[in-house]
């Protein structure tokens, strides 16, 4: 897969950070296997809050939003991209999900599911909310997609 491919949804998830301040409904585009069952399965148990943060809606499908206050999106969720297959990605559980943890571009982190089919991604603010504490919210929603036996291997040391 070429770099910018790769990295094409970061640009269209930051710009949706950026640009909906102003906006009731946040702009999203959804991934290629949105129409997955699972993640309508995953959808509609979305929490109305995460970490202090109420629910917006999108206008894309299998995904999420999640602002402030001051209507400043902090948290995106996106379900249907491709699983990960192995990463030298930090690899840690919450929320009873296993997640990859890229902060390439911190204080925005993504975090993507490890192990579930389809796989789901979740980009966050990490200045405005806890990654634990919002990945925890997710938890039970995101345990509806399927898991597909991997996990992580290695874990960081408490």
């Amino acid at each position: 897969m070429s770099r910018l491919r790769r990295f094409a949804p970061v640009a269209v998830v930051a710009a949706a950070l950026l640009l909906s301040g102003c906006s009731t409904t946040v702009s999203l585009t959804p991934a290629a296997q949105a129409n997955d069952p699972a993640c309508a399965a995953v959808t509609v148990r979305l929490p109305d809050t995460v970490d202090g943060m109420n629910r917006v809606w999108t206008d894309a499908q299998a995904t999420g939003a999640w602002t402030d206050a001051d209507g400043r999106t902090t948290v995106l969720l996106t379900c249907g991209l491709a699983p990960s297959g192995p990463s030298t990605l930090v690899c840690e559980s919450a929320g009873g999900v296993d997640w990859l943890i890229d902060d390439s571009e911190a204080p925005n982190y993504r975090f993507t599911t490890y192990g579930r089919t389809p796989a789901l991604e979740v980009y966050l603010d990490y200045d405005v909310v806890s990654a634990r504490n919002v990945l925890d919210a997710l938890g039970t929603a995101v345990q509806q997609l399927p898991a597909s036996g991997s996990e992580c291997t290695e874990r960081p040391s408490s």
